[in-house]
């Protein structure tokens, strides 16, 4: 026995330009029937909760499912996978697709070299989930593009929620975000851990998708920012506050990745607050 319920969607062309649709989702449990073999043309990802069964991947390779745990189902590639037969499972699932899920994997949310990916907790999944199925009732105005952001939610759910990351982060992530500002080169960071630069890569491009190099900067030229708009700090102590000591290299670096030089960010943002910008704390809003 097992119970269902799966809804359908059909975004508009102009939904899809969003970047990143929904197109069902389902919420199951019990001893459901065997899924597949079979291809698909767009991505679902499949939320094991509790319960146990396998899944069998495009080279015949079947390896068992222990929740919790997600299945990623991606275009092209075919699976076959089911729930313990006298036991059965707790599952739900969303159907997606959209530009945006090229960029997802290449960042690492999405991973279609590992279809079963064992999570640390799967109640962030679930609660995901069933917002996107409140979302995909009949009559809601909004539904395509709540269930549309509701899945780029998901996926951030999915990717913190990974077993084998931290929850806490990685400890190695966060000194490099601490000392991110310090005129350090990606392998004086490595080698302050004991580590080779191709050690470090790895580690960050595990935890956040990219390497070393784009996450400092990325990290530096939003302090930047933060500088620019809340003080009245000369462009080039701005530059020596994020790492760089020559300011020219900076103005340029700032110019290619933000797109406008810092003196003409600072034309379009300023605004000088005494103190602005310090620590990491968020404020809470006024009530």
């Amino acid at each position: 026995m097992y119970d269902t319920w799966m809804r359908y969607l059909t975004p508009s062309p102009a939904h899809h330009r969003l970047g990143l649709v929904c197109l069902g989702v389902g919420l199951q449990h019990g001893c459901l029937p065997t899924v597949g073999p079979r291809t698909l043309d767009h991505h679902v990802a499949v939320v094991i909760s509790a319960g146990s069964g396998w899944f069998r991947s495009a080279d015949g390779r079947r390896t068992t499912v222990s929740a919790p745990a997600v299945l990623w189902l991606t275009p092209g590639t075919p699976h076959h996978y089911g729930p313990d037969q006298h036991h059965g499972w707790d599952e739900s699932f969303v159907a997606f697709t959209g530009p945006a899920t090229a960029t997802y994997t290449e960042l690492g949310y999405i991973e279609p070299d590992r279809p079963v990916v064992p999570l640390s907790d799967a109640t962030g999944a679930r609660a995901a989930v069933a917002r996107i199925a409140r979302a995909a009732r009949r009559g809601n105005p909004l539904l395509e593009v709540e269930t549309g952001a509701a899945v780029h939610e998901l996926l951030v759910v999915l990717r913190r929620a990974r077993a084998d990351v931290d929850a806490e982060g990685d400890p190695v992530l966060q000194a490099l975000t601490r000392d991110a500002c310090r005129p350090l080169t990606v392998a004086e960071h490595a080698a302050r851990h004991g580590m080779t630069p191709a050690e470090l890569r790895t580690v960050v491009r595990r935890a956040v998708g990219r390497g070393p190099k784009d996450y400092l900067l990325g990290i530096r030229l939003g302090r930047a920012k933060e500088l620019l708009a809340a003080t009245e700090l000369p462009v080039a102590a701005v530059a020596r506050r994020v790492g760089y000591h020559d300011p020219a290299y900076f103005s340029r670096l700032f110019t290619r990745r933000v797109g406008m030089a810092p003196v003409r960010f600072r034309e379009q943002q300023a605004r000088a607050v005494p103190g602005a910008g310090r620590g990491d704390d968020v404020p809470a809003p006024a009530s």
